[in-house]
């Protein structure tokens, strides 16, 4: 090892003058004093709640302290990275404990229950590696299978619902494979400032959501998302459509050449930050095919009558959750139909209940239908539970009957039937 002076300790690393606010920096660097204001400012936003446990506070913290110091040795964004992963581990322990509060129970094989004192995570790990047979017993009567390792803590947070997102299924499989590697190295590797900081970032957003507390923009766990009151508008022949926020309809006129028409929806429309659902534009009051849900409000009818019935109604913007939501998908014959929600299915007419149906939980209508495409066509998808190759889990395959019995939706009047020109077909040919 080459012994420094403390001179030497102090000279930046080129490499970390190169990661910029634009991306990286081919034949150019930052000044080191803007660097170093700038790697404290990507960290300071991955701020822990109150509510975490201090031991998962205090390592967390430790991380973005030393993030700063990959200035002047870029290895350090390694170390940061691989540390981070195994503080995940860390924090489902802590919220282990903090949620049994020191008692846990189990089941033995013979059905008699144990509650085992555990004031710290090590002494109940230890309980578990000495019994690895009995099952923990949640206050729903319902059991797993736990070993004590980061995949059941995992499986027991997931349970309670600690953590949630079918697409944030695969995150957490691929931390947990990155977390392995970093405990069980098979060689040498260095990781870039970006890869460190995307790791904290969603540390950050999981241990939080394991405290009950979501993250206001966050790529995993954001807060509830805000859908708008929205109108859509196209002409007579299909050609031309027109998106905009409902309280623009005061100024709106119909066409004196054409005849148009509209509809008014709650949906995830905000042009001022350019965020707009991807499948608004095939909007369909009965199907699921926007990316988050949208509901119909009023219509279809002329630009004019719309305007009335906004001003008469002045409907709100709210706020919707989009994870694991449950999907029913119907295969009949050669058809398979678009997702639909459980409450439009429970109302369905006897015509069109038959053929078999699916339950899918999924974060979005897509992920739901592609799954079964595949199931159909025999591709490698899981008939049952979770699925690897998709982020779904199939939690029921059957009759009509035995899906809407599963899923327990009440039987409301059915939407009206209104869809845009652009709208996909309900049904396709699956050969």
């Amino acid at each position: 090892m080459n012994i420094k002076k403390l001179d030497e300790l102090r000279q930046v690393d080129d490499r970390t003058l190169r990661f910029t606010p634009m991306g990286l920096g081919l034949g150019v660097q930052m000044r080191p004093e803007d660097a170093a204001e700038f790697q404290q400012q990507v960290v300071a936003q991955f701020e822990l709640a109150p509510e975490v446990a201090e031991g998962t506070r205090n390592s967390f913290e430790d991380l973005r302290k030393v993030f700063a110091y990959g200035l002047f040795c870029y290895e350090i964004f390694t170390l940061v990275n691989d540390r981070g992963l195994l503080v995940l581990e860390q924090a489902l322990r802590d919220r282990f404990i903090d949620h049994h509060k020191g008692a846990v129970a189990f089941v033995d094989l013979d059905g008699c229950q144990h509650t085992v004192s555990a004031p710290n995570y090590q002494q109940l790990y230890s309980v578990v590696r000495k019994n690895p047979r009995r099952k923990l017993l949640f206050d729903d009567g319902e059991t797993i299978d736990f070993n004590g390792t980061l995949g059941g803590l995992r499986t027991w947070a997931r349970h309670l619902g600690l953590l949630r997102g079918q697409r944030n299924h695969a995150v957490e499989q691929a931390i947990t494979r990155l977390r392995n590697t970093a405990a069980h190295p098979a060689g040498y590797h260095l990781t870039t400032p970006v890869d460190a900081a995307r790791t904290l970032s969603d540390l950050a957003e999981i241990i939080n959501h394991l405290w009950g507390v979501t993250t206001p923009g966050g790529r995993l766990y954001p807060t509830l998302i805000r859908r708008e009151v929205v109108v859509l508008a196209w002409d007579a022949a299909g050609t031309q459509q027109q998106t905009a926020l409902a309280d623009e309809l005061s100024a709106a006129v119909d066409p004196g050449d054409q005849l148009w028409q509209c509809v008014i929806v709650r949906a995830v429309f905000r042009p001022d930050q350019h965020i707009t659902d991807p499948g608004l534009s095939e909007f369909d009051s009965r199907c699921e095919v926007t990316q988050y849900p949208a509901d119909l409000l009023w219509g279809p009818g002329s630009i004019t009558d719309a305007a009335a019935w906004y001003a008469e109604h002045r409907p709100e913007p709210d706020e919707c959750d989009y994870l694991d939501r449950t999907f029913l998908i119907r295969h009949d014959g050669a058809d398979l139909y678009l997702p639909v929600r459980p409450s439009v299915a429970a109302s369905l007419p006897d015509a069109d209940q038959c053929g078999k149906w699916y339950a899918i939980k999924a974060d979005h209508p897509t992920d739901a239908y592609h799954h079964v495409r595949n199931l159909i066509a025999g591709v490698g998808c899981a008939r049952r539970g979770r699925c690897s190759q998709c982020p779904v889990e199939t939690i029921r395959v059957g009759s009509y009957q035995e899906v809407i019995s599963l899923t327990a939706a009440p039987a409301t009047p059915l939407p009206p039937d209104v869809t845009t020109p652009w709208a996909h077909p309900r049904s396709r040919a699956i050969t």
